[in-house]
């Protein structure tokens, strides 16, 4: 979403705590049973935190569930993310004040071109470290757009203050000083050594994949060429760096010039004039999975309506069909919220969008298709109310959408544990998961 809707951005953690608690009760309770009494464990389970538990419950179950020993990275199995070889399909959320940059600004991390502030770089270690000790993954961006935490326009404010002859925020994608300051930082980051855990970023499984920059636009060249040279060139120089995690764009992922039949499924007119093009971006060398975003209160219209829905589920289609059909890969919605702020907004409509974003995930996961997950913008804990953009939700403020969301992840669980249940059937054989309610709505 563009600067116009909200300054603060980023698509920055993925959390797969609510799910793996699921498989790790699962993965004990299985063992000799058969396989209606292993689905009715499960369901059982699930009804219990349907009750909806405290997070601190969900974090010591998560505790005593899941070992170091099996905290492995994530990886890609043509269009599915697997661990330890199994299925690994992902709910989760952003948090815009995690990521792994803020260049130039207040507390910058990057204070300028590699000159780090010590004390902050401290900060991410501890928000890494907790995250791998209560079992969450990181989605870390390296770089924003827009302006907000700096982003490509501060590079470029280095690069005219080093005497360079700049014209365009765009010149980041393109000359060569500035792309030099950019792949020092993803150097930097990679190889930092956590001060805490003392394990090195880029051998870390906490981080679950890193991001070249959140939603890159190049609107100086709508043919794409120039995003697309350096979309090649930095995927390429993160896989020589760190060759063990996986890697995406961060795209919003609009249609372009490359796929002219797939146009009629972006937003609007402008969407296919702003340097992208999901499919031929997506083909890169050394680039894993998918990003797409929706926001249909920005790109659409403001004010709440049915359309909004319908573009949801038509967008998410399009892009699904499209990660199987073309680019053999896993794609994850990875923002998608509606604003409290805009006109005709309730928590129904709320609910309506997750539910509709959820279903529409899981007819691609029972298909075993590309639809690897969705990360909601935004989760918010208690207290934070004055950072919230419109797009924030905290959990027990709002029971009705917090069971939609732990519901959801609930049967992500299932279909996760299902390919290591060692009983009537296999990973692609019928089963009673078939039997058990895939959407909110019906239960």
């Amino acid at each position: 979403m563009d600067t116009h809707k909200r300054n603060l951005m980023s698509q920055s953690i993925l959390m797969v705590t609510i799910f793996m608690i699921f498989i790790n009760h699962s993965s004990s309770t299985f063992h000799g049973s058969s396989g209606v009494e292993q689905l009715d464990t499960v369901v059982e389970e699930a009804e219990d935190h349907l009750a909806y538990p405290s997070t601190s419950d969900w974090i010591e179950e998560l505790k005593d569930g899941m070992e170091d020993d099996q905290w492995q990275l994530v990886q890609k199995k043509g269009n599915q993310f697997v661990v330890n070889d199994q299925p690994f399909y992902v709910n989760g959320f952003n948090t815009y004040w995690t990521w792994a940059f803020n260049d130039g600004q207040w507390r910058a991390l990057q204070k300028s071109p590699s000159v780090y502030d010590e004390e902050v770089f401290k900060g991410l270690d501890f928000v890494i470290s907790e995250a791998r000790k209560y079992k969450i993954r990181l989605i870390l961006s390296l770089t924003n757009n827009w302006d907000a935490y700096g982003g490509k326009s501060q590079y470029v404010k280095w690069g005219k203050a080093a005497g360079l002859n700049l014209t365009s925020d765009d010149d980041f994608f393109s000359h060569p000083t500035l792309k030099s300051y950019y792949k020092a930082h993803v150097k930097t980051v990679l190889n930092r050594v956590n001060t805490l855990t003392n394990i090195t970023y880029k051998d870390d499984p906490t981080v679950f994949a890193w991001e070249l920059m959140n939603e890159p636009r190049c609107t100086s060249d709508p043919s794409g060429d120039k995003l697309q040279d350096w979309i090649q060139e930095m995927a390429v120089y993160f896989k020589s760096l760190d060759p063990k995690h996986l890697v995406e764009i961060g795209l919003e992922g609009f249609y372009g010039p490359s796929a002219p039949g797939r146009v009629q499924f972006n937003p609007n007119t402008y969407a296919q004039q702003v340097g992208t093009d999901f499919i031929r971006n997506h083909r890169v060398l050394g680039v894993d999975f998918a990003s797409v975003h929706i926001y249909a209160d920005s790109w659409i219209s403001q004010s709440i309506s049915d359309l909004h829905l319908q573009f949801t589920k038509s967008w998410m289609e399009a892009h699904i069909e499209d990660a199987e059909k073309y680019l053999g890969m896993p794609v994850v919605f990875s923002e998608f919220g509606v604003s409290s702020k805009d006109p005709g907004y309730n928590s129904s409509f709320r609910d309506t969008l997750l539910s509709t974003v959820y279903k529409t995930i899981l007819n691609s996961t029972k298909k075993g298709g590309s639809g690897g997950g969705s990360l909601l913008w935004q989760l918010f804990p208690e207290g934070t109310d004055y950072m919230d953009d419109g797009y924030a939700i905290i959990l027990s403020k709002s029971p009705s959408t917090s069971n939609i969301i732990a519901l959801h992840s609930t049967r992500l669980a299932l279909f996760n544990s299902r390919c290591s249940w060692k009983s009537h059937w296999g990973c692609r054989k019928k089963n009673p998961l078939e039997t058990f309610p895939l959407y909110y709505d019906d239960l």
